[in-house]
């Protein structure tokens, strides 16, 4: 059994389902929970800050992170390369800190390799033309990238039988009740309060290998 006493979450789903918006409310109302920084080659959106939605590094700086096997996973997505630097998370989840990764499904297919245990979250938007809408209401893509983001979409959703749990975000505040009830409920398996209560289960003859 891992004595890893901290849950790696990952927040899945295909752009424009509202992944960003509902990591960050949670990451405001949960301050326990280690966001993962990734990083990425892409260029960076307006208001968004290099060390906060992003590390924005070169693709040469990228090369080199993954040349030393310095990145939990990696992908292509779009043109631009994404990876997860792997230290943060083995460290926090070491010390018994819950991580949150807001990834890509091939991201997530990676991220199993290293820890077999970690929760998907899958996050669905209410229709294909929704996301459309939400997708042009940002503002943030010319035209041809969200064609091309529309498209990838339907590829995307088909890899959400992978993940625990699927949150249908049609009602933002509804979707973030549920995504927190995820977060409070995986706390509580069997295997992570073994670990961070392994006096108590050991004074009440609980057997931690099951």
């Amino acid at each position: 059994m891992s004595k890893r006493s901290g849950n790696v979450f990952m927040v899945v789903a295909p752009s424009g389902a509202g992944k960003s918006s509902l990591v960050k409310a949670l990451l405001d109302q949960d301050r326990s929970l280690v966001l993962s920084i990734s990083c990425t080659t892409r260029e960076p959106r307006p208001g968004e800050v290099d060390g906060r939605e992003y590390r924005f590094i070169s693709k040469a700086e990228f090369e080199t992170l993954r040349e030393e096997q310095a990145l939990l996973e990696w992908a292509e997505v779009h043109g631009n390369f994404y990876g997860t630097p792997r230290d943060l998370i083995d460290r926090a989840t070491a010390e018994g800190r819950d991580v949150l990764l807001e990834i890509d499904w091939q991201g997530a297919r990676q991220v199993r390799q290293r820890f077999p245990d970690a929760i998907g979250i899958f996050i669905l938007p209410p229709s294909i033309e929704e996301l459309e809408h939400r997708l042009k209401a940002r503002g943030q893509d010319a035209p041809q990238v969200i064609a091309r983001r529309l498209l990838a979409a339907g590829g995307e959703i088909a890899h959400a039988p992978e993940c625990e749990y699927v949150i249908i975000n049609q009602e933002f505040s509804v979707a973030l009740a549920e995504l927190i009830q995820v977060i409070s409920a995986a706390r509580l398996r069997f295997s992570s309060q073994a670990v961070r209560h392994a006096a108590l289960f050991a004074q009440l003859g609980i057997s931690a290998d099951h």
